[in-house]
């Protein structure tokens, strides 16, 4: 809906930043209203007016760079050494702090731009990232790649509250879920176009996750951008538990409602084992289906979002699991042939053809509510079964029997996930995230 009573305003003020949409306008920023200066936006009554956010928090990623200092550091070495065992590891020293300086200068464009227009801008690194800050902001920018977006809108509850994506290093990564590469140098441009509305508003629907049972432990573990190691996780895991039988005195809590989880989940949820080597055993029910007793290697259960993003190299392993490369396709058809003497081709165009149109499959608009679930590696035999091995759903409940399982939101955030504890997963209206499409 138009909102044309703010072309009617006339006090001369300059927008300063976006004019982002066309859609439950004064639910984005609250009060933060601003009128808009046609002159600028070129905003007449027939077109869309927007907002003007007056706080606006952006989040940026830990690069490689600091990660290896900081390490090091606490080790207590000298900036010689830092070289010396980064090229011990056939990593450069240079081509780290290059790359580095390279995302700051990006970050530092972005904030250069929103305070340019008089935007109050609070830079938040990815640690120092909460509700807190995310109750302050209007809007909320993810300076990095895909990962930062990610870690970003998990923690955006509220739908009415828009996250925009800047990929600070495009050579270096895809950042499909971030505006367009070229808006990167060019972040004033981006600016512009969304003050004049010219963009869509990208609603992407998420998971919402439920936790029950005895034993439970709903507090995260956050795995930051580089994953820890099983070692460092199990440790994690166990002073969490620690802490919550000092806190209630006993160590397997029943629970008997099941408790919401405040993160939302934008790519893909997985459930196993830490151990990947063990099998996860758990019991699996679709849409209040019967439950059923499964052993694989474990669960992934992604939104649309996940699926989209696989294209374009986001780790999501319900679609990795389950597509099929041109080699697979290829020993089929020959298969089929020879069974059958019907006259398959087997050419190179057929083959991708088909490889491609069933890999297409598996991918879904990011505005479905509904989850694609796979069950990677099933074991099959007289005690397990496995009637689906992939599918849509609206909802799916885990019931864990592991020994030392987790329960991984968007490869980001761990919660310990072993026998007794029950997770169910769907989707809702209020959860979706307001993201924004902009064309190149």
């Amino acid at each position: 809906m138009v909102v044309r009573s703010l072309v009617r305003m006339t006090r001369r003020s300059v927008v300063k930043f976006v004019c982002l949409g066309n859609r439950a306008v004064s639910l984005l920023c609250g009060n933060s209203l601003r009128p808009v200066h046609t002159s600028v936006c070129n905003v007449s009554s027939q077109q869309k007016a927007g907002f003007k956010p007056e706080k606006v928090a952006v989040v940026t990623k830990t690069t490689r760079y600091e990660f290896e200092l900081q390490r090091y550091r606490y080790a207590g070495l000298s900036e010689e050494d830092f070289k010396q065992l980064l090229a011990m590891k056939g990593s450069s020293y240079s081509g780290l702090l290059e790359r580095h300086n390279i995302h700051t200068n990006n970050v530092e464009h972005i904030v250069k731009s929103l305070r340019g227009q008089g935007i109050e801008v609070q830079v938040v690194k990815r640690g120092e990232y909460d509700e807190e800050v995310v109750r302050w902001a209007d809007a909320i920018i993810s300076a990095g790649g895909d990962g930062t977006m990610l870690l970003v809108a998990s923690k955006v509850l509220s739908k009415d509250k828009p996250v925009v994506g800047v990929n600070t290093d495009p050579e270096r990564s895809e950042g499909h879920l971030c505006l367009p590469v070229r808006y990167t140098h060019v972040f004033p441009e981006a600016l512009a176009k969304l003050c004049r509305g010219e963009f869509r508003w990208l609603w992407r629907q998420r998971i919402r996750l439920h936790l029950e049972g005895t034993g439970i432990n709903p507090t995260p573990v956050d795995l930051h951008e580089q994953q820890l190691s099983l070692e460092q996780h199990s440790q994690a895991h166990r002073i969490t538990t620690m802490g919550r039988q000092q806190r209630t005195g006993t160590l397997h809590d029943s629970v008997s409602k099941p408790r919401l989880l405040p993160i939302r989940s934008l790519n893909e949820i997985f459930i196993g084992e830490s151990l990947s080597s063990r099998a996860s055993y758990y019991e699996i029910s679709v849409d209040d289906g019967p439950w059923e007793k499964q052993k694989s290697s474990g669960l992934s259960i992604c939104t649309g979002t996940g699926s989209k993003a696989c294209v374009f190299s986001i780790l999501v392993r319900s679609y990795n699991i389950n597509k099929l490369v041109e080699q697979s396709v290829e020993e089929v058809l020959k298969i089929g042939k020879s069974q059958t003497g019907l006259d398959i081709p087997l050419n190179r165009d057929f083959i991708e053809k088909v490889t491609d149109e069933y890999n297409e499959s598996l991918v879904f608009s990011p505005d479905e509510r509904r989850l694609f679930y796979s069950i990677r590696e099933p074991i099959v035999n007289r005690v397990f079964s496995s009637s689906r091995q992939r599918g849509f759903a609206s909802k799916v409940s885990v019931r864990s029997r592991c020994w030392d399982a987790c329960m991984v939101v968007d490869g980001g955030t761990s919660f310990e996930f072993n026998d007794g504890a029950i997770a169910t997963l769907s989707m809702s209206e209020e959860d979706q995230l307001r993201t924004v499409d902009l064309e190149n």
